[in-house]
């Protein structure tokens, strides 16, 4: 097990790592299809990793009594979260969609971790649950309200609720796995395995996956992939799913309570993004629901 400072660090890599994905998505998603875009990325990460984790000499092989677990992970954490995230990303701010995903992100990880036994539920947890409920009221609610905010956009919150969701069921079913397999080699196969299901998909079904195969993406969309390939797939997820086996499901969630904060400045300053009085209010009640649920000294 990595020393406590070493933890520290990839916590700390991690944060800042996740919080501009969210501003590379953005970017990608405005020029390739999104099931296309995120496939590519996920299934050249699955096999880069699987060639890297064979280099150093490790195994590479996997039981096949655990392919079918490995294959609803995959499924769970890259198909349908990054499938549904990333259209839901084409309809409202990058910053505002990292706020989404950063605050039910703990909570939902919380909740699956709970339910599996994992982890052991308190009742003042629901006043946390209760605070995230009022942040995403005061976040969507007037504007919902008043009819400024339109349908595409109250889908597109919904479908990142979705996939935070699909990402933290994924993420508890983890942990169980790599009491036989290392973080690495679990990386590598779900990714290149959700990878492939949604690049299927996408070139079968997805408008414009075709003609998006050739490449013609343009610097700034070939630049948010590697990023996002780079750092995001092959550095963040291991990272990830360390912390994951080290602390567990819900402590490693704590980087939802910083990354936030970063993405939201990026998009201001990148997209001209702008946030309103409520906006904020609505941000910190859902951040402070997470802070209660992942605050130091919990089991």
């Amino acid at each position: 097990m990595p020393s406590r400072s070493r933890q520290r660090l990839f916590f700390t890599i991690l944060c800042l790592v996740w919080g501009s994905t969210w501003l590379a998505l953005k970017v990608g998603v405005t020029a390739v299809p999104p099931g296309f875009f995120s496939g590519t990325r996920w299934t050249a990460a699955g096999l880069i990793l699987l060639v890297w984790h064979a280099a150093t000499g490790r195994p590479v092989r996997v039981g096949a009594h655990l392919f079918g677990r490995l294959a609803l992970l995959g499924f769970l954490m890259v198909t349908l979260n990054s499938g549904i995230q990333l259209y839901g990303l084409r309809y409202i701010g990058s910053g505002l969609a990292a706020v989404i995903s950063s605050a039910l992100t703990p909570l939902s990880l919380l909740a699956f971790s709970v339910a599996v036994g994992q982890e052991a539920f308190r009742a003042s947890q629901l006043g946390a649950i209760g605070l995230g409920v009022a942040g995403i009221l005061v976040l969507f609610g007037p504007a919902a309200a008043n009819g400024t905010m339109g349908s595409a956009a109250l889908l597109g919150a919904l479908a990142l609720g979705v996939g935070c969701l699909a990402y933290s069921a994924g993420s508890v079913m983890a942990r169980p796995l790599m009491r036989t397999l290392p973080p690495a080699l679990l990386a590598a196969t779900s990714n290149l395995i959700g990878g492939a299901i949604l690049l299927v998909l996408s070139l079968l079904f997805e408008p414009g996956a075709r003609e998006a195969a050739s490449g013609a993406w343009g610097e700034a969309a070939w630049a948010a992939w590697l990023f996002l390939l780079l750092p995001g797939s092959l550095g963040a997820t291991i990272i990830y799913f360390l912390l994951v086996r080290d602390w567990g499901a819900s402590r490693a969630g704590t980087y939802a309570f910083v990354s936030p904060v970063i993405s939201v400045l990026l998009g201001i300053a990148v997209f001209g993004e702008r946030v309103q009085v409520t906006d904020a209010v609505g941000m910190v009640l859902m951040l402070a629901a997470a802070g209660l649920v992942l605050r130091p000294g919990r089991s």
